[in-house]
């Protein structure tokens, strides 16, 4: 029996929302990589007073509001990067979490959101409507950072610590999973 096009509209509809995991159709994808690592360690610098910059870190790129960051001089400190869309269902359950997360751990641990997969007004509104504002989010309307990270969809974290050690998250972890890392790093 043919299915109503409606209801297969609306089922194509469903699927794409609750995947969560990629863009909607005629958003930008980031590249395919290889397989995603889950830790990776990058060389550190003997016997020198200037921190370790992780080859991921090694990037500049625009905030959402267009200022300039430089990603290497996040090195030598804990950070969490937070790689999130818009659009995303995940996403925005989880930013509540991420705003209060980022402003207990303040002072202790950087935090920076990575958004993708759409463009800086909507990036903007995301932002203000979850009160993201205590800590800085790149308009990375390109993918370029979430491609240094191996990340290909959302929500995704990477937890690099003060050693440069980059811990890379490719699934959406709950609240007590994302306080056992924090405190790991921190």
């Amino acid at each position: 029996m043919p299915v109503p096009r409606v209801m297969a509209g609306s089922l194509v509809l469903l699927a794409a929302l609750a995947a969560c995991g990629g863009a909607p159709a005629g958003a930008p994808q980031p590249a395919p990589t290889t397989p995603q690592a889950t830790s990776q360690t990058s060389a550190a610098t003997p016997a020198s007073s200037t921190p370790a910059v992780p080859d991921q870190l090694k990037f500049t790129a625009k905030t959402v509001d267009g200022k300039e960051l430089n990603g290497a001089d996040l090195a030598g400190k804990p950070i969490v990067l937070w790689f999130w869309a818009p659009w995303c269902p995940k996403c925005q359950r989880e930013a509540p979490g991420m705003a209060a997360a980022a402003k207990e751990h303040a002072g202790k641990v950087t935090f920076l959101g990575v958004a993708a997969l759409d463009k800086v007004p909507a990036m903007q509104q995301f932002v203000q409507k979850h009160g993201l504002q205590s800590f800085q989010h790149i308009a990375d309307e390109d993918s370029a950072v979430w491609k240094r990270f191996g990340v290909t969809a959302q929500p995704a974290y990477a937890f690099v610590g003060a050693d440069g050690k980059v811990d890379v998250v490719t699934s959406q972890l709950s609240e007590e999973d994302l306080k056992q890392r924090l405190s790991k790093i921190a």
